[in-house]
């Protein structure tokens, strides 16, 4: 896992107070385990990322549908009654997902996302694993 964990807890706090609304964001392997979180309870960022691993494998099977598309997922957002859900490729084998609720300035929150993303996206990293470890 990324050794820098700690030091996403602010850059994560910087995007939630820069946009109202926001109710838990959380950085995620590829393969669904939590990198970093902040809003929201541990279990549940531990579900959301478990459920985004799903997600962007589905965005990325409907995105080799397209023609000249390169296949990788760069942005899923989910509309529902009470708000929103933006997931973001956020670095090799890493996502950055958003929750958000219905007052959400969207167009100011995939902008925020996508600046924190080109600010700290080689950090946002998660090797790849082979049985439960980083290879």
């Amino acid at each position: 896992m990324i050794q820098q964990r700690a030091n996403f807890d602010w850059m994560l706090k910087e995007l939630a107070d820069g946009v109202g609304g926001i109710r838990q964001i959380v950085v995620l392997s590829a393969d669904g385990l939590r990198i970093a979180r902040h809003g929201g309870d541990p279990d549940a960022a531990d579900r959301l990322a478990a459920a985004c691993a799903g997600l962007q494998s589905l965005a990325g099977a409907v995105a080799t549908e397209i023609p000249d598309s390169d296949g990788q997922m760069r942005m899923v957002i989910i509309e529902v009654r009470g708000g929103f859900f933006y997931m973001m490729a956020a670095g090799a084998n890493a996502y950055l997902a958003v929750l958000a609720s219905e007052i959400v300035d969207a167009g100011l929150l995939s902008s925020r996302m996508r600046d924190l993303v080109v600010r700290i996206g080689a950090h946002l990293t998660s090797p790849p694993r082979r049985d439960g470890q980083a290879v």
